[in-house]
């Protein structure tokens, strides 16, 4: 029985120390604090979202706007932004290099930007719909011009280089106009031999006129020996 008395005392909790107490007490008024916190967080981003639905109304009626920038402001703002712009029916971009220097842009749906006005809002730069459009017409005519360019064909040229005077300083006046005595430019057959063109005789009447010469010079050559041995 005393055993059983003492196993049901150990399992009860014992009284907490003071040590004990100021711990929970110290627990207790964190979490206090933190709820405390996050009401006022949850407070403030109401008033927040309800102040950025006045200002998007007003953007929305009024008709001499068609776009709005807003000034840097925190990812968590530019949220709520961007989401307050989506219901509204309007388009929202977020711009700038780093996180400090991001802001939001506003542009009614008839007025989106285009690629380009978005590109220099990306940069950094102003959009000016003037200079875009001087930048656009000396864009157009360069590819005009281009195509232009490619589709023209240049005319086929025949070299105009005297051969004589190009070679006589190596071989000499006489023998370069020997060595071109043949060439003939005509702009039918080209920088060739015309002589070579104009030749009408078949292959058999050339072999055989080349034949005769050959049996002709060897006649001569023969009657010159007997008579130097005479």
């Amino acid at each position: 029985m005393a055993d059983l008395l003492g196993s049901i005392l150990n399992s009860m909790e014992k009284p907490p120390t003071v040590g004990d107490q100021a711990s929970r007490r110290k627990a207790r008024e964190q979490t206090a604090r933190l709820k405390k916190m996050e009401e006022d967080e949850k407070r403030k981003k109401a008033e927040f979202r309800k102040k950025l639905e006045k200002e998007v109304s007003d953007f929305i009626q009024d008709s001499l706007q068609q776009k709005r920038k807003y000034n840097p402001m925190g990812k968590i703002e530019r949220s709520i932004l961007h989401d307050v712009a989506e219901v509204a029916g309007l388009t929202s971009f977020s711009f700038g290099e780093d996180e400090e220097s991001r802001y939001v842009m506003l542009f009614k749906k008839e007025f989106a930007p285009s690629d380009e006005e978005l590109e220099a809002y990306r940069k950094g730069e102003e959009w000016d719909p003037k200079l875009a459009e001087q930048r656009r017409r000396l864009k157009e005519q360069a590819a005009l011009e281009e195509t232009a360019s490619s589709q023209t064909k240049k005319p086929e040229t025949c070299p105009n280089t005297n051969y004589r005077d190009k070679y006589s300083h190596l071989i000499g006046t006489t023998a370069a106009k020997d060595a071109a005595h043949t060439l003939e430019a005509n702009s039918t057959y080209g920088c060739v031999p015309v002589a070579n063109k104009r030749d009408t005789r078949s292959i058999e009447e050339a072999m055989n006129e080349m034949r005769a010469k050959k049996r002709q010079k060897q006649e001569g050559e023969s009657a010159a020996r007997s008579s130097s041995s005479s």
